[in-house]
């Protein structure tokens, strides 16, 4: 499929039933400190409108981490059926620069940034069939895994913060629900390996009445060589542990072996309300300054380990106990 394909909306207003669908960007400064998550939601549900969302966290390790969305009618927002090109209230987001403010509750965040829009896709599932049936009902793939941004944003009125070389990426998913449990993670800024990739998830989806065993899939990226564990008989070995507040993960194939664990503290997470068609909520439990650990070891070479303090982690849950103060 090409790179278009990608990012073209898979929700089409004509079709009955529930739909689920989002674009987002994350960004880390090169200390770990800070973070910027954008993303751009849409949501159908039988017998209502449906509407678009749009997004924004400013993560702060050292301060209150800040949280704005905004909704309106889908038919007042824009979703491209070809390329990336998105706009939801006062948020454009385009291929290779995304722009715009957003308001709630007595916040604003504003930004403008470019990013590279260039490099391979990140394609987890094992079949590009996978992403056209009906099963999975919850499909995922990140267009732009490994990327840099430049430009600024602000919160709450303060001055711009100046975004230099950022590392970041672009995804996109879809479905009917989100999974009954998942826990997903991207780290591509680690402690002194720059060409190292992590992207990963460990989901339980309902299958009609019946909850599905735990699904994991991990994919790596080093020096330009992928070590993908999505086959079929590795996805029957491959493990994922979700808690509240971690993802722990390890599988292997024929060429590597990789295992690791992405953690927060509670602190470092916000609760997100993403509400399903069917009127159930989902708690998303979002960092994007995460701390993780990774050993990954290849045939014919030493094991290589690193430490990270800028991950993405997210924990989706039932569990309206989970202890993370929600945001929005």
């Amino acid at each position: 499929m090409a790179r278009p394909g990608w990012n073209a909306v898979r929700f089409d207003p004509s079709r009955k039933g529930g739909h689920v669908e989002s674009y987002f960007l994350k960004l880390n400064d090169p200390a770990g400190r800070r973070a910027l998550w954008l993303k751009a939601t849409i949501l159908a549900r039988p017998g209502r409108d449906p509407v678009a969302e749009a997004w924004a966290i400013a993560f702060d390790r050292e301060s209150e981490h800040v949280g704005v969305k905004q909704v309106v009618p889908y038919e007042d927002a824009r979703f491209a059926r070809k390329g990336f090109d998105v706009e939801v209230a006062h948020v454009h987001l385009n291929e290779g620069h995304v722009e715009g403010d957003i308001e709630h509750d007595g916040h604003r965040i504003e930004f403008s940034l470019d990013f590279d829009a260039g490099g391979p896709p990140l394609i987890p599932f094992p079949s590009l069939k996978m992403y056209e049936t009906k099963l999975p009902s919850s499909k995922l793939v990140t267009p732009y895994p490994d990327t840099r941004f430049t430009g600024h944003f602000s919160v709450d009125g303060g001055e711009p913060l100046v975004v230099d070389g950022w590392r970041g990426m672009q995804g996109h998913n879809w479905g009917t629900r989100h999974a009954e449990l998942y826990g997903w993670g991207h780290v591509n800024q680690w402690e002194g390996e720059d060409s190292l990739l992590l992207e990963g998830v460990t989901a339980r989806v309902k299958l009609g009445p019946v909850l599905a065993p735990p699904l994991t899939i991990v994919c790596v990226w080093l020096e330009g060589v992928r070590y993908e564990f999505n086959a079929p008989r590795e996805l029957l070995h491959a493990r994922g542990t979700i808690t509240p507040r971690s993802w722990c993960f390890s599988a292997e194939n024929q060429q590597a072996r990789v295992e690791g664990e992405l953690s927060a503290d509670t602190r470092d997470f916000v609760g997100l309300y993403y509400e399903n068609p069917n009127g159930e909520m989902t708690y998303c439990l979002n960092s994007k300054i995460a701390q993780g650990r990774l050993r990954l070891e290849v045939k014919g070479r030493p094991p290589l380990e690193a430490t990270t303090r800028s991950a993405a982690l997210e924990i989706g849950t039932k569990d309206a106990s989970h202890g993370v103060r929600m945001l929005v």
